[in-house]
């Protein structure tokens, strides 16, 4: 006996995750200008990294990927109005075992060449609920590419920038300052 499935038309569920994402496409001079201003601050935090392998480093300073981005969002909590040492516990969970503290996310990068489309549009909803940035990095040249460039990898789809108070999180503070004023100018 064959079980007869219901297919999903794929149009219609991105139709439905383009209405949710409320953030514009950053392009051009915009983005040359983030991702300028995002990889000379790795080069100046890297200086100061005391000693730790740079990949290690990379994880404490961004969730990398898709799964890591969802993973680290589906760990804060709704509300990220909570000051950061009260959602990171400490204390055993229910296997005994210890979580390592939750580091919540500045901004979210997203990219928008990503092929087949499902594969990040759950990215805008989830973090709209944790109260964190998302920004949709649309390039000509491959925003995955530009955006791995960053983190030192080939392509990455996702990067979640942790909010660690370093030369990055001023970088991303100002650049969604001065996205904030531009779009309240009529």
């Amino acid at each position: 006996m064959s079980k007869k499935r219901k297919h999903l038309d794929p149009a219609n569920s991105l139709k439905d995750s383009e209405q949710v994402v409320a953030s514009d496409f950053i392009r051009g001079d915009d983005l040359d200008d983030l991702l300028s201003k995002l990889i000379r601050s790795v080069e100046i935090a890297k200086a100061s990294r005391g000693g730790l392998p740079e990949k290690i480093w990379m994880k404490q300073q961004f969730a990398i990927g898709v799964n890591d981005v969802t993973r680290v969002l589906e760990r804060m909590p709704h509300s990220v109005t909570a000051h950061p040492a009260q959602m990171s516990s400490g204390a055993p969970t229910v296997s005994g075992r210890r979580q390592a503290p939750l580091v919540p996310l500045q901004a979210v990068l997203v990219a928008a060449d990503c092929n087949p489309k499902w594969l990040t549009k759950h990215i805008p909803t989830l973090a709209s609920t944790r109260q964190v940035p998302v920004l949709c990095v649309k390039d000509n040249k491959g925003g995955s590419v530009r955006l791995g460039h960053v983190v030192n990898v080939r392509t990455a789809l996702a990067i979640g920038v942790k909010a660690k108070d370093s030369v990055l999180n001023k970088t991303i503070d100002e650049f969604l300052k001065d996205s904030k004023l531009v779009a309240n100018e009529p």
